[in-house]
């Protein structure tokens, strides 16, 4: 077994009430604005600020990060990742950059001293991207950053549906 595994949780629960990591990751869109699924429901529980503050940063680029304070969530940090659009894995890089949303994620946790951090299904709502496929993408990269930010105790991936949590529990099977 890969010694990172040890370190992935995977469950079906609610990202927003997540209150023992120290940040939770939007599956944001790339002008970081309040969006519908998990994008909405994390807005609505930070708080106006939120919304507030992403609309002055205003932009962030496909397969990229950026942090914000949490405001009335129960972390410190949200990071907001855009996962790419599936346009059927056909030569559009998806799978590059659904991988980098993770480890840029990560890097960024690691670089605010985030010990947990929890992660929905990027990509896999209103992006269309295929959650078996998605899955062992994000577990991959996962895996990759997680030997390179040692410092990270937690990934935990918050799934919304019993579908999505028995592909990722899979995928992180499948995993050397």
């Amino acid at each position: 077994m890969a010694p990172w595994k040890s370190r992935v949780t995977i469950t079906q629960d609610d990202i927003t009430a997540q209150d023992d990591v120290d940040a939770i990751v939007n599956a944001a869109n790339e002008e970081l604005r309040r969006g519908g699924g998990v994008c909405g429901a994390i807005h609505a529980a930070a708080g106006p600020r939120l919304e507030d503050l992403c609309g002055n940063i205003g932009h962030c680029g496909t397969g990229e990060a950026v942090a914000t304070p949490a405001f009335d969530l129960p972390c410190r940090y949200v990071i907001h990742a855009v996962g790419p659009v599936w346009g059927g894995g056909g030569g559009e890089a998806e799978d590059e950059l659904l991988a980098s949303c993770y480890h840029t994620s990560l890097r960024i946790a690691a670089d605010l001293e985030c010990k947990r951090v929890a992660f929905p299904s990027i990509s896999t709502g209103t992006y269309a991207f295929p959650v078996e496929r998605a899955a062992r993408v994000a577990l991959a990269a996962i895996g990759e950053a997680l030997e390179d930010y040692p410092e990270i105790e937690e990934v935990r991936m918050v799934c919304f549906s019993v579908g999505d949590r028995e592909a990722y529990e899979a995928a992180l099977g499948d995993q050397g």
